[in-house]
């Protein structure tokens, strides 16, 4: 599958917000295109160029590629409830986001190759999809053959820091993460409208 290369900061000023997990990301003291004439401000864009830009946000955020972004749109677009709302609550759903979320990793390209290599159970059953669904009620577990490694560890030491959304808990006792309800993306950490991308799609 095709990755997204380069300098992860230079479209993070090229976005002009932080879509890094970085705490010291360069797009926050210099929220603007990088180059000389960066500083400049930005160009004003049109509708159409306002929404490409969301849908590139949500796309490198997520670490997709366009053929496979433009299937949750149109699956999305085919629920009776609201197109945005489910878009992002597909998006979030992604066990290699969950695992970002949980803090098991440290970005969503890490999480994403240690979904690769099959580190985490899903109610008990090897998982190795980082695009799987999670479903409320979910149980998410290190894989037997992790759980006594240094990765488990690191995994652990990670987690300890992290701030779990509504949508998940962890046992650690248990070492067993849970999702417990629907995700939900609160106010401040919305980087892109969902609502423009679906307009981006349907013109």
């Amino acid at each position: 599958m095709a990755r997204i290369l380069g300098p992860k900061h230079h479209l993070c000023r090229k976005m002009g917000t932080k879509l890094c997990s970085y705490k010291k990301c360069p797009a926050q003291k210099r929220p603007y295109r990088p180059g000389q004439h960066g500083p400049l401000g930005t160009p004003r864009l049109t509708g159409y160029g306002q929404q490409l830009l969301e849908k590139q946000k949500a796309k490198w955020l997520y670490g997709m590629m366009e053929k496979q972004f433009r299937t949750y749109v149109e699956r999305a677009r085919k629920s009776k409830k609201e197109t945005g709302m489910v878009l992002q609550k597909m998006l979030e759903s992604r066990l290699d986001n969950v695992v970002f979320r949980l803090g098991y990793a440290t970005s969503r390209a890490q999480a994403r190759q240690w979904v690769n290599h099959g580190h985490f159970l899903i109610n008990g059953k090897k998982v190795d999809i980082p695009s799987y669904q999670v479903c409320d009620g979910d149980r998410i577990t290190l894989h037997p053959h992790v759980q006594k490694t240094a990765l488990a560890q690191q995994i652990e030491a990670q987690s300890k820091d992290a701030h779990l959304p509504s949508w998940l808990t962890y046992d650690r006792e248990k070492r067993e993460a849970k999702v417990i309800g629907d995700p939900v993306v609160a106010e401040g950490e919305q980087v892109f409208n969902a609502q423009m991308i679906v307009e981006f799609y349907s013109r």
